[in-house]
Formats: C-alpha cells, sequence, structure tokens
C-alpha cells in the first residue's frame, strides 16, 4: 500500500480522527509540538546528535548507516507500540462513518521537514501494513500554517474592563451563546498577573501552536467578529505574536465598567483561599511597581488576616495600570464603547454586550 503524503490542513482533519506520530526527537517534541500528537521518537536525543554530526562533518551516507544501527533494534517495539495505540480507547470506537476517517488501520506520521525520519518510519509502518499518511514538509510547514493565522483579518473585538470584572466568565458566557471567541489566558495557562500561575505554561512555541489552530478553526465558521479579552501582549511566560497584538490594539474595545466593591468582592472570592505564602511571592514580584508603602501595607494585612484591605490596595494599582496601558491605543476615542454595568453576573453582561453589537451592525447597514 502507498505511503500517502498531504498538506497541512488535510493533514490536521486526518488527525481529529487518527494518531499522529512525532517522530522527531524527545527533545523536539517537548519544547513545542502539534496539538494532540503522540512523541514516537526514532532516535533519542543523543543518537540524534550522533546522526546529525555525521551528516554534517562526513557524509550523508555514513549518517544513514549509524541511523540504521539504532533504528533495527527498535523497529518490533515501534510495530507493538502503534498496535497499542490504535487499540486504546480513543482510536478503537471511531468509525468510517466519522468526517475525514481513513482507516482502522491508518496512521499519521511526520518529523521536522517530512525528510528521512518521517519516511523510516513511515517505510515500516507501511511495510507492516498499516495505513500511513505523512506530512509534506513536516512539522516546519506545520509552523508556517500556525503564523499565518496571525497575519489574517479577524474582525476583532476586545472585551474591556478592570481586574475583578470576570471577563474570563463573561468571554466563555460569550462563547455558549454562539460568540467566536479565543481565551488567551486558557491557552496560556495563566490569568495574566503576578497573581494568575494556574500552572505549568506552555512554551512560547507551543502556546503560538494551540492559539494558530485556534483562530484557524474559527476562521472557517463564519466571518463573526472573534472576541479577545484585552490582555497585556506578555501573559505570564509567553508572548501575544506580534501580528495578533497589532490587530488587538486597532480593535474595538467594550469596556464593560463595574464598581470597584463589586470588582473587589470578586476578587476576595476567587483568590482569597490561596496560600498566604504564595500571596506574598506575588505581591513582591510586583512591588517596584507597586511602592514600597503599598507593598507593605498589604502585606501587613495579609498577614494580620485582613485580606479584603490587602486586595483593596492591589486592585487599586491594577486599575492605574490598566487605564495606563488602555489610553495607550491609538484612535482610543473612537475605539471605545463604555458599558456601564452594576453586576459581574456572566449572563447578564453577555445580554449587554451582544446587544449592543447588534445595535452597531443595524446603524451600520442603514
Amino acid at each position: 500500500m502507498a505511503i500517502q503524503k498531504v498538506e497541512t490542513e488535510q493533514f490536521l482533519s486526518y488527525a481529529e480522527y487518527h494518531p499522529v506520530l512525532d517522530v522527531r526527537s524527545p527533545g523536539e517534541y517537548q519544547h513545542a509540538h502539534i496539538p494532540g500528537a503522540i512523541s514516537f521518537p526514532l532516535f533519542t536525543d543523543e543518537e540524534r546528535k550522533v546522526v546529525g554530526t555525521l551528516y554534517k562533518q562526513r557524509s550523508r551516507e555514513d549518517a544513514i548507516k549509524e541511523g540504521l544501527v539504532f533504528f533495527g533494534p527498535k523497529m518490533r517495539q515501534m510495530i507493538e507500540k502503534v498496535e497499542e495505540i490504535l487499540a486504546s480507547k480513543k482510536f478503537s470506537k471511531i468509525t468510517l462513518q466519522q468526517e475525514n476517517f481513513v482507516a482502522t488501520n491508518c496512521i499519521l506520521v511526520h518529523c521536522w521537514r517530512g525528510g528521512m525520519r518521517s519516511g523510516a518510519v513511515a517505510w515500516l509502518l507501511d511495510l507492516y501494513g498499516f495505513r500511513v499518511i505523512t506530512l509534506n514538509g513536516g512539522y516546519k510547514k506545520f509552523r508556517n500554517y500556525v503564523i499565518s493565522a496571525f497575519e489574517k483579518n479577524l474582525n476583532a473585538k476586545i472585551l474591556g474592563g478592570y481586574t475583578g470584572s470576570g471577563k474570563s466568565y463573561l468571554l466563555n458566557e460569550l462563547h455558549k451563546r454562539g460568540q467566536r471567541i479565543i481565551d488567551l489566558e486558557l491557552i496560556a495557562n495563566h490569568k495574566g498577573s503576578a497573581f494568575g500561575a494556574m500552572g505549568e505554561q506552555p512554551s512560547q512555541e507551543m502556546f503560538e501552536n494551540i492559539l494558530g489552530l485556534s483562530i484557524h478553526e474559527l476562521l472557517k465558521i463564519n466571518n463573526d467578529p472573534i472576541w479577545f479579552e484585552d490582555e497585556s501582549q506578555r501573559i505570564g511566560s509567553v508572548n501575544i505574536p506580534h501580528l495578533l497584538w497589532n490587530q488587538m490594539r486597532e480593535a474595538q474595545v467594550l469596556f464593560v465598567d463595574i464598581p470597584f466593591e463589586e470588582r473587589l468582592n470578586h476578587i476576595v472570592s476567587e483568590y482569597g483561599k490561596i496560600d498566604k505564602e504564595k500571596l506574598i511571592n506575588s505581591i513582591v514580584r510586583i512591588s517596584k511597581r507597586l511602592g514600597g508603602l503599598e507593598t507593605k501595607t498589604a502585606i501587613n494585612n495579609l498577614l494580620e488576616g485582613n485580606i479584603r484591605e490587602c486586595f483593596a490596595v492591589l486592585l487599586k494599582y491594577y486599575d492605574k495600570w490598566y487605564l495606563k496601558g488602555l489610553h495607550n491605543r491609538e484612535n482610543l476615542e473612537s475605539h471605545l464603547i463604555n458599558l456601564p454595568s452594576s453586576t459581574i453576573d456572566p449572563k447578564t453582561n453577555a445580554s449587554m454586550l451582544i446587544e449592543t453589537m447588534n445595535k452597531l451592525y443595524e446603524y451600520r447597514d442603514q
């Protein structure tokens, strides 16, 4: 059976129903990969280094010979591993009735450039009898596809609001109501402040991979606006790509203006049970911008059990910096719509946002 080579979009459509084997080294995979792909290395990191050195310093033939020494003993193990993957619950129940489903024994394979590594593994799996599809141009071409998402006109709309406005919950409510959204904080695994760490963050490249694919998927649906939460360019340890960031800074901002006390109540309920030592470390991280007196006041309130007073100091700080960032936008007056709200309730505020957007489009169509 001939090995089929396909372009990125088709490869990704098949990946919804078939396992993707990333045959690059463990280090390459760990740095970033196609979301959902399974690490299936032809070489270890050390073996890849040996083969690569031979290729550069001696010859392609010597590199291939050494590669075969590493590859040979792994062949049976690789076959059996693929059989396990196909028999797993995730893939065993998928049928030919599914869209983009090729065959019950289909495997997708890719390496860095779609060259010798994916070629070798594809040959082995094809020889055994699997249906094999490889990615033309490999992971490198996939990366070009990812980056192209940030160059597209996204008709972006920015959900603005001070810290504690429940923007993430509101974004989720918009999604439930059929709006197209990108949750940058969810993809970054970070809530976008000194107190926002949600666990280990993806690498910059992996963040871009997930983000780019999310955008491509939304663009297949329709041309409606895509909602983004108003963010700094840096979210924890990752950065919003420049091309996307520029679009976000030029987009219309719908600012949900919620009273300070309401937001403070929300912040206390959301962060009030976090370990005090972690909170103190977070406060120390912003101490230079917060100022010595405010840092001391916030920490003392925290140590004395005055959580609300501590967060009140911090919320005033974040309000100041958010307002500064908001006013750094060009053409702010023509791009900002202020929407006062007395509540953080996402259902109430989602209705208000959608109604506002509908009125805007009605006005433009007249």
